[in-house]
């Protein structure tokens, strides 16, 4: 048989058809390529296209019930006849692969499932936007709310249109696609090619002159939408991973309003449509007239109602299920569809389990299993603990994440957040927003997590949580006071050494529990007392307040830190950043201090090197093990810092930990104040 008829048997009998990634490896691999060429050829890491093969070599030793490999893949199957095939998936794969009535939650639901259950009128809505020329859908929704299930409906509702479609998940990008705008750009038009079963032309037309967004226009009207009659519908899943990255965002998202707007002015653009999906507002400044987040079609899911409740708990099944405890359910998890889903899951496979029983109070089985299960459900030993355990790590990467939800979850009337902590709390679906006020969103996340916040936590500082016009109790005043006093530096409103000390040491500790990297960079600056001495000491104290509020606009996510150092010091850390990243933004630093153009003028003094106020930076990035890379990674900044003083100022240096063990130790600048 042929690999073209291996594929189409495939996707007549597996749940859900092979994605155009799947097909693209079967048929390479049926042709003798290496896993490192179909890597270079689909514009993904080798590692992706392994861990993708070594599933669907799973499923065909399944079917075949002998191993199968990328090494006898095409020699097994060639000599079988498709009859045999077919006779195998009839037999294995029909039983095995097909949902069924209680597959286990956490996939996308297909559109055929049953257990899915509509919103009116999201889905209306969103089938009636794609038929729109140029539309932009936009849905919006914390994680596992079913943004994902949406997106698969409307792709089924397009198909059913004779639409092609694409579809293109953000999270399978590899982080090195994110480097810089014209490689993402480069690896969006090759997947939204290949989801277009169409070959690849890119070099064609890609020119470097006239740059890689141009590029990529042409990409698209010249060649993709010019070869295809009909509209395209374009999903773009999770694209809140392309806010993680605000040069390549900052570029891309008003391609994306360009290209909606081009709809009104040329014809051919009228036929592509663009479904995004995203889980939290985005923080990136855009531009009104730039921005794709208010045009377009918004859509953003809701959480399940009672009625909702009562209907899936019917297609489960549980038909012994009553107002009492359906209400129940509701106020542990709000209406949340994943941590419903997943309950009423269990209570199902607990009640055909318990229906083989005939005494009547074992027929009991499924109420007791009821309350067992609500009992359980925010400790280790209930059926959301994986769940949890997950939230829990995610916001243990993020001191200033943890410190918020802490506050959150201790607090039942809801507080005010910082806007980007309160987003991305939303975006994890631990937090509902109510204009300015955040509150818990459910019973299960707050019995859980007030139990796991550690006695002491860095608390998250005043002017990053509450806003001016916030009127806590005295008490909390009094307290909020005291964090002020200890943790924030008066004249800069940034952190302090103390603070500083504190969150580098979390840092340095989760950097090593996770094996990532962490970067610091010192910045001072230059001939800082002199300016003093010309221009008085009030000037000073303003100097150093906009070259703060330069430093904290140059850093762009909410997990860096800004901190006064000491003097005309200042520290900045980066977690999960190398040393090239780092690098990069202490470059931003220095030409953005530039341009303040802080005239220093004096011919007293003999004249400066440059007639501005400049800062000198110094940089280290290490991926630490032990407590004494707390000492270490200083040191290197401080010393990289001391070579950019020595080779004349106003300039970036580096050095990695490693390098500065070998080298000459100069005597510290920031150690003598």
């Amino acid at each position: 048989m042929t690999i073209d008829e291996v594929i189409q048997v495939l996707n007549i009998h597996l749940s859900q058809p092979l994605t155009s990634l799947q097909e693209f490896i079967l048929k390479r691999s049926w042709d003798g390529k290496t896993y490192n060429v179909i890597a270079q050829e689909a514009y993904y890491g080798p590692e992706r296209i392994r861990k993708i093969s070594a599933e669907l070599w799973s499923v065909l030793s399944h079917i075949l019930r002998e191993p199968i490999s990328k090494a006898n893949f095409r020699k097994v199957l060639e000599n079988r006849p498709l009859s045999f095939f077919e006779q195998q998936l009839t037999q294995s794969i029909f039983q095995s692969f097909q949902p069924q009535h209680n597959s286990f939650p956490g996939s996308p639901l297909p559109p055929q499932s049953d257990f899915y259950i509509r919103r009116p009128p999201i889905e209306e809505l969103a089938y009636s936007g794609i038929l729109e020329p140029g539309n932009i859908i936009r849905i919006r929704a914390p994680r596992k709310m079913g943004k994902s299930s949406l997106a698969l409906r409307i792709l089924e509702r397009a198909r059913t249109e004779n639409y092609r479609v694409a579809s293109i998940d953000f999270q399978q990008a590899e982080a090195a696609v994110f480097a810089n705008l014209d490689r993402f750009l480069r690896w969006f038009c090759a997947n939204v090619t290949q989801e277009l079963e169409l070959p690849l032309k890119l070099n064609d037309y890609w020119d470097e002159e006239i740059g890689s967004k141009v590029s990529c226009t042409v990409y698209f009207q010249n060649y993709l939408l010019k070869l295809i009659q009909s509209p395209v519908v374009l999903v773009l899943n999770e694209l809140n991973r392309v806010f993680e990255h605000p040069e390549v965002a900052q570029e891309f998202l008003p391609l994306l309003r360009f290209w909606h707007e081009q709809a009104r002015k040329a014809k051919i653009w009228e036929k592509i449509r663009v479904v995004v999906t995203y889980s939290t507002e985005i923080h990136i400044p855009l531009k009104l007239h730039q921005s794709p987040f208010n045009v377009g079609l918004p859509l953003v899911l809701p959480t399940f109602t009672t009625e909702q409740v009562e209907a899936l708990a019917q297609r489960y099944l549980l038909n012994w299920m009553n107002d009492e405890q359906i209400e129940q359910l509701m106020s542990m998890v709000g209406g949340h569809p994943y941590l419903i889903q997943l309950a009423l899951h269990h209570l199902a496979e607990s009640t055909i389990h318990s229906s083989s029983i005939d005494t009547e109070v074992e027929r009991r089985g499924p109420v007791v299993e009821f309350s067992q299960l609500l009992a359980q459900a925010p400790t280790e030993a209930g059926i959301y603990s994986n769940h949890l355990r997950g939230l829990l790590v995610m916001l243990q990467e993020n001191t200033k994440l943890m410190a918020a939800a802490q506050q959150v979850m201790t607090t039942p009337e809801g507080v005010t957040l910082e806007p980007i902590l309160a987003y991305k709390l939303d975006s994890l679906g631990l937090v509902s927003l109510h204009g300015d006020l955040a509150s818990c969103r459910c019973e299960l996340y707050r019995l859980y997590f007030s139990k796991q916040f550690p006695t002491e936590t860095i608390p998250v500082l005043q002017p990053l949580v509450f806003q001016p016009n916030d009127e806590p109790e005295n008490l909390n005043k009094e307290h909020l006071e005291l964090q002020r006093i200890c943790y924030l530096d008066e004249l800069t409103q940034l952190p302090n050494r103390r603070y500083f000390n504190n969150y580098l040491q979390r840092e340095l500790e989760s950097a090593a529990r996770d094996h990532g990297n962490l970067s610091l960079i010192l910045c001072d600056i230059d001939f800082f007392k002199i300016y003093n001495v010309i221009y008085g000491y009030p000037s000073g104290d303003e100097c150093l307040q906009r070259i703060a509020q330069t430093l904290q606009d140059c850093v762009k996510r909410p997990e860096d830190l800004v901190a006064r150092f000491g003097g005309e010091e200042f520290s900045i850390i980066l977690p999960r950043t190398d040393l090239t990243g780092a690098i990069c933004v202490a470059e931003r630093i220095r030409e953005n201090v530039k341009a303040l153009e802080m005239k220093i003028e004096s011919s007293k003094f003999g004249g400066f090197p440059e007639e501005v106020v400049t800062v000198s930076l110094g940089v280290a990035s290490m991926i630490p093990h032990s407590e004494a890379d707390y000492q270490l990674m200083i040191e290197a900044a401080d010393q990289a810092l001391y070579q950019s003083k020595k080779r004349g100022r106003n300039r970036v240096s580096s050095l990695s930990p490693v390098e500065m063990s070998s080298s000459p130790k100069p005597q510290s600048k920031l150690a003598n104040g």
